[in-house]
């Protein structure tokens, strides 16, 4: 590929996120939208708004037959593994949304579609890409933690979703654990280098009430403790609708022998996100809130393939996060 040449990528589901992502994949310069497709004739003329020369055609068969480079899937959760697996045997690079899959089992397939098809995969794990967590990562990496015994992870999300099919956990796998839960996972085990996670628990609530694992209700509140290869601690809670007297709070602290550091939202922002490093009683900045970074997964994952990048063994690492929340799930 050529630096004049652009990737000729297809965008299955021009919702919202569908829509953001694609933005943000024109803004790098990249690629060009040649085709998209989602049932819904609302939102494919927002789409057309962004990219008014991409090609309107019939599902994920009608993206495949267009040849493309890759194929970014934002649809409904529960079909997220098949369309990937479907695109990536048919030889295309995938990028979807998250989650991956509903549990271990199905994103699992997902990466073995992947490395037999020798084709790059990408997962909207947006989070990894704040300025602030990439900073905390490279303390962890210098050691200027020391030893990082202890992680608090929040995630409260004041509204929640406004699609039905989120509350159905045939369809969603899960309620805010897997929305918002898998982010903050993610967040922990990418920052350690993925250590191996040795056992790990979860309370789940339904509108205030305790739900098990077979409940077909999803639920709205969660906490979980998850224990890691070397003793580190990891404390979990998130929600949706929770009256927590601001639009949002996502928070991830870490704390270590030698020093600790936080990510935090600002203002109740879902977006603007501010990190410093903390030692005893003070602490210096590491990163103030930058707004490009919802795309910078997105963005990643593109760069690689413009480069010709194929199968990418960091792609194990999505499993052994969906292995974590069928932990968290009791199942």
């Amino acid at each position: 590929m050529t630096s004049a040449e652009k990737l000729r990528i297809g965008f299955l589901g021009t919702g919202r996120i569908g829509t953001m992502r694609m933005q943000s994949l024109l803004d790098s310069g990249l690629i060009e939208a040649a085709a998209i497709a989602d049932p819904s004739p609302q939102m494919l003329d927002v789409a057309l708004e962004l990219a008014p020369k991409a090609k309107v055609v019939d599902g994920l068969e009608g993206l495949l037959a267009e040849q493309l480079d890759g194929v970014v899937i934002a649809t409904p959760s529960a079909l997220h593994a098949a369309q990937s697996i479907q695109a990536l045997e048919a030889g295309t690079a995938v990028f979807c949304q998250k989650p991956l899959g509903r549990t271990e089992a199905e994103v699992a397939a997902v990466v073995e579609a992947s490395r037999r098809a020798d084709r790059l995969l990408g997962v909207d794990l947006s989070y990894r890409h704040t300025a602030g967590m990439v900073a905390i990562r490279d303390l962890f990496r210098q050691g200027s933690l020391g030893k990082v015994f202890g992680i608090d992870l929040v995630f409260h999300n004041a509204y929640g979703p406004d699609k039905p099919w989120f509350f159905d956990k045939a369809l969603s796998g899960g309620g805010c654990v897997m929305d918002l839960g898998v982010h903050l996972v993610d967040l922990a085990l990418w920052g350690l280098d993925f250590p191996e996670i040795v056992s790990a628990t979860g309370n789940l609530f339904s509108k205030g009430q305790p739900i098990g694992p077979h409940d077909d209700t999803v639920e709205d509140y969660a906490s979980a403790t998850l224990t890691l290869a070397g003793g580190t601690v990891l404390r979990l809670a998130c929600s949706w609708h929770l009256n927590a007297g601001r639009d949002a709070i996502i928070e991830a602290d870490f704390y270590g022998t030698q020093g600790g550091a936080s990510l935090k939202n600002q203002n109740g922002s879902f977006f603007d996100f501010g990190a410093w490093h903390h030692t005893g009683t003070s602490s210096q900045v590491l990163a103030d809130p930058e707004r490009d970074w919802p795309g910078g997964a997105i963005v990643d994952w593109a760069k690689k393939l413009s480069t010709g990048a194929r199968f990418d063994p960091e792609a194990e690492h999505f499993t052994a996060v969906s292995a974590a929340l069928d932990q968290i799930y009791g199942r």
